[in-house]
Formats: structure tokens, sequence, C-alpha cells
């Protein structure tokens, strides 16, 4: 008699702990990478916390994968709760992260605390991200001080696009390099828990992790950074207008996606949908029953 496969640990819930910035401390001092992905919605989120993922954060990416603009800046804070609270309802075991969408943070450090306030009270959320580096320092000081944890973010910012002359890797000269380096100990002494590393050279990500005590995220920075985050309609392949380089799709559901809404109009057309056992039926006692009541009726 075959003995069954034994389930992964994090297919036992009850094996399970929820993730917290502890973990991912712990994570980094015990080398063990971080997982993170993105995630807008319950259904996706459920699936991914079932898969046993570290981390989700639901990110103002939505804004091109999800709603469709050109870039994250339309994304409004009403955009932001509306999904953190749907990922919250499907997550239970991930480090949730919410990210702080453009001006949401910029304007004051007062304002900045507000808004993240309301990613936890409101949107369920146990973290905020938001972008920068020595600009962001007193924002970020005064949301850790309100017991909020702060995710840093810097290299490609995509809140900055206009500013950076577009989706173009950062910190390729020297003192460019610098600039990130410093900024990322200025993060680190503000009170950030980890730092997102974005599209910055592999060389470069790798040394900021190893001067680094919290850990790094990387997004197109390598294989040397604490963890690994992506857009998940990009490595799903369902976001289909561009793929970033640095992106490994580990699916291709747009076109399986756009063949399967294909199958359906022609089955729908040609009546071949639906068929009788996807319908309910009538006993015929009842069917008879109903018709003897209508015809009494005319």
């Amino acid at each position: 008699m075959s003995t069954p496969p034994t389930a992964p640990l994090h297919s036992l819930s009850s094996a399970r702990k929820k993730i917290t910035t502890h973990t991912f401390q712990q994570k980094k001092k015990q080398g063990e990478p971080i997982s993170v992905l993105t995630a807008y919605d319950y259904s996706t989120a459920q699936i991914m916390d079932q898969a046993g993922i570290d981390s989700i954060l639901v990110g103002d990416s939505l804004g091109m994968v999800v709603l469709g603009y050109e870039t994250t800046l339309p994304v409004t804070m009403d955009d932001m709760l509306h999904h953190c609270k749907a990922v919250s309802r499907g997550a239970k075991y991930p480090l949730l992260i919410g990210d702080m969408p453009f001006m949401s943070y910029q304007i004051s450090a007062q304002e900045a605390l507000r808004n993240a306030g309301r990613f936890l009270q409101e949107a369920g959320m146990d973290a905020v991200k938001l972008e920068g580096g020595k600009e962001r320092l007193d924002a970020i000081r005064l949301i850790v001080s309100a017991g909020i944890p702060v995710m840093g973010h810097l290299g490609l910012t995509p809140q900055s696009v206009h500013q950076l002359g577009g989706f173009r890797a950062q910190g390729k000269l020297a003192s460019a390099g610098q600039q990130i380096l410093d900024d990322a100990h200025r993060l680190q002494e503000a009170g950030c828990f980890s730092i997102v590393l974005e599209s910055i050279p592999a060389k470069l990500a790798t040394y900021i992790s190893e001067q680094l005590d919290i850990p790094t995220i990387g997004i197109g920075a390598g294989a040397g950074c604490d963890g690994q985050v992506l857009v998940t309609h990009d490595m799903l392949g369902l976001f289909d207008r561009f793929t970033p380089r640095f992106v490994k799709k580990y699916a291709e559901l747009h076109s399986n996606t756009q063949d399967a809404f294909s199958k359906y109009i022609e089955e729908v057309e040609s009546r071949a949908f639906p068929a009788k056992e996807h319908s309910v039926e009538m006993k015929e006692e009842e069917w008879d029953a109903f018709q003897l009541a209508v015809k009494s009726d005319e």
C-alpha cells in the first residue's frame, strides 16, 4: 500500500503563523528569501494565501494593470482602500502592505500619517509602502512613531516617472548608486522595516542588501536582495500591453483567457452552451401541472 504524499507545510493552516515585520527580520538574519506578490482582489489574495506567499503588496500598479491608466499617478486613496479591503478579506497569513498613492504623503508629514493610518484602520493592512529617499524622512519618522510599519522604495520609483524620464533603470552611474545607498541608510535610520529596490544594477542591490540590517525586496534588482516581488499580472502573463525585461512569466493567462472567451462566444452563438448538464430541470409531473394551470388561466 502506497503512502500518500506529504502536504507542504504552507498547505497546513494549523502549522502556519501570521507573517509580521518581525518575520521579515528573522528571515534576513537566517538567510531565508522573502516572497512577495501584488494582489488587488479577494480571490487572488485567497489563492496566494493558500500557496504560502510571505507577503502581499496591494500596489498602486493596480492603476495600470486593473484600472487601465498609462501610469500609477491617477490612483487615489479611495482606489487603494477599496482594493486593500478586498485583499484583506482574502488573505489571513501574509504580511499585507498597502501602497500609498501619489500625493497621499508628499504634501505634509501630518497628511501622510493620516492617510497611512487609514490603510490599517479602514482597510486591514499591516503596513504601508511609500516611495522616495531623504525627502520622505519626516513623513516616515512620523508614521513609524505612530506604530505603523513603513516599507521604503528606492531606484525606479513609478510615481516619479516623469521626473525620471520614463520607466528607466536607475543607479547605473557611480554617483547615482551612491545616492541610492545613502538613501537606503537614511530610510533604515528613519525606521523602515524593509526597502523595495526597483530596477537597479544587481551588484548595487547586492551591496546595499549586505550593508543594511533590514531586508531588501528586489524587483528587477537581481538575486542578491533578501526577497523578491513581482506584479502578479506580469508574471501570470495577464497584462499584455508591455512586459518589463526583468519579469519571468510563470503562465500565459492572457492568451489562454482570450481563447476561453472566444470558445464561450462560439458556443453561445451555436447554442452548444448551455447543454443539458448546465440546466435546471423540472419533473415531468410538475411540468404537466404547470401546463394545466396555464391553460386553465387562458
